[in-house]
């Protein structure tokens, strides 16, 4: 496998690309690129060699950095997976989502979750509803093909509010209303859905550890991209690696490392996923879609709790973990590659998923369908080398009575415990958040506070004492 690996980074480098720009109607172009949004899931900040990590091996991860941009201040859209998700899908920031976080107090459907202990615990879900818009919405309306391929998040226990219910034209992968949370589903599934067919893995059934999930959805990612090869289309790939628990049975890349097994199969499932995300460039190179086609690859918070992260340094030394609104939390990497049209280099501008609904809507030349409402802003012209302010805009999270966060420019404020006092830090001179600055600074700290105020809506899913549900006009 390690062998492989090494070829498949050589063929990335040296393939060149053999089709020149499409200008039949109908089919991608440089200026008007097919688009694959790769996302990871609870891969930290620093966890790339591109972002530092000195352990843990991505060659093709790598060559996407070394040969386009890769942004330094980035954010999630939140802290742990479906509501970060929610804020890629729908442009808004977490005061104002659909989804705020993984369970609901209120409403929602009510599902079984088992945990890694085998213990069954019922909780509360919400889901995207009909009337959310979503990229996927926007980028179909707009004429291109749209494909999620594994982790949605979004559906809570509904199983009528899957991605091909929400946008997408088509879906390859697993529903939080089917998935079982004792471990193997994971990364070993014995089904899995193709729209809304539930199929069988045979090879896998019996708990044969035989086809892993990252690379059955880097096959369903592949065999999409060749269907549609002739029009313009949005692949969205939602890897589940790392997320725990973390079973790989190939640790080959690791073996001769002094590490226990379990900082092993974290470190291949990410090399693992690089691995295949080579796979995935090979045929985006062989059929000819290079100069054509978008790549954007990023993660959806930051590191577990459970990860390795004294052995293999996941997060950096980022405060805070996965769960949590502290950088550790919601800093993530972000890398955008394109031939020919995206520059080299790295990018210090501060984003965050929600500018990502308008930015692939200005690229595809689909504003028009945008909703109203949206926290995004235009990000297009730093894809392209240009400059565009994004540094005067107030950026929010929250965890709905639990904790909150904004950061504009160089200050960031934050809580992560209920009803305590917010904090200040000063994110460009202190990126690691040690020095709490909210005494020197009082009336900076009543500033941010009037704002993030302002930025939070009542949510009928995740009410506070006092509040009323108003539902929002579209």
């Amino acid at each position: 496998m390690r062998q492989k690996l090494i070829l498949y980074g050589m063929a990335f480098t040296a393939v060149t690309p053999v089709c020149a720009q499409q200008t039949a109607q109908g089919k991608a172009t440089p200026d008007h690129p097919n688009i694959i949004f790769i996302l990871a899931d609870d891969l930290g900040y620093e966890d790339l060699h591109c972002y530092g990590n000195k352990y843990i091996q991505t060659p093709n991860i790598d060559r996407l950095a070394a040969t386009g941009l890769r942004f330094t201040e980035s954010y999630a859209g939140s802290g742990i997976s479906s509501p970060s998700r929610c804020s890629l899908m729908t442009g808004k920031n977490t005061g104002k989502t659909r989804i705020r976080d993984n369970q609901c107090p209120v409403g929602g459907l009510r599902g079984v979750k088992i945990n890694l202990r085998g213990d069954t615990t019922y909780n509360h879900r919400a889901n995207l509803l009909p009337q959310d818009t979503t990229i996927a919405t926007v980028l179909s309306a707009g004429g291109y093909r749209t494909c999620l391929v594994n982790k949605w998040h979004l559906d809570g226990y509904d199983p009528t509010a899957s991605p091909n219910h929400r946008g997408f034209d088509e879906f390859y992968g697993w529903t939080i209303s089917t998935t079982r949370s004792n471990g193997d589903y994971f990364y070993y599934p014995n089904y899995r859905f193709h729209g809304d067919s539930l199929i069988t893995i045979s090879a896998n059934e019996h708990d044969a550890h035989v086809r892993h999930n990252t690379e059955i959805s880097t096959d369903d990612a592949i065999a999409f991209i060749n269907r549609e090869k002739d029009h313009p289309f949005f692949l969205y790939l939602a890897y589940d690696a790392p997320h725990e628990p973390y079973h790989i049975d190939d640790t080959s890349w690791y073996d001769d490392e002094n590490w226990d097994a379990n900082t092993k199969r974290y470190a291949a499932l990410v090399t693992h996923m690089d691995y295949n995300i080579g796979r995935l460039l090979g045929a985006v190179h062989a059929l000819g879609l290079a100069d054509n086609t978008l790549i954007i690859f990023a993660s959806d918070n930051g590191a577990a709790v459970m990860s390795p992260r004294a052995t293999l340094h996941c997060g950096g030394n980022l405060r805070g973990t996965k769960g949590q609104l502290y950088e550790g939390g919601i800093k993530v990497p972000l890398i955008v590659n394109q031939p020919g049209k995206v520059p080299v280099g790295t990018v210090d501008n501060i984003v965050y998923f929600p500018d990502f609904m308008p930015t692939l809507a200005a690229l595809t030349g689909s504003e028009r369908f945008l909703p109203h409402g949206i926290d995004g802003m235009n990000i297009l012209p730093l894809f392209y080398g240009r400059q565009v302010d994004t540094d005067h805009r107030m950026l929010y999270w929250e965890f709905t009575g639990k904790q909150r966060a904004a950061r504009q420019g160089d200050w960031k404020c934050v809580t992560v415990k209920p009803n305590r006092p917010l904090e200040l830090y000063n994110i460009k001179e202190d990126p690691n958040e040690t020095t709490n600055l909210a005494d020197k600074y009082p009336e900076m700290v009543k500033k941010f506070d009037k704002a993030m105020r302002k930025a939070h809506f009542p949510s009928e899913n995740w009410p506070l004492p006092g509040e009323k549900y108003y539902p929002k006009k579209k």
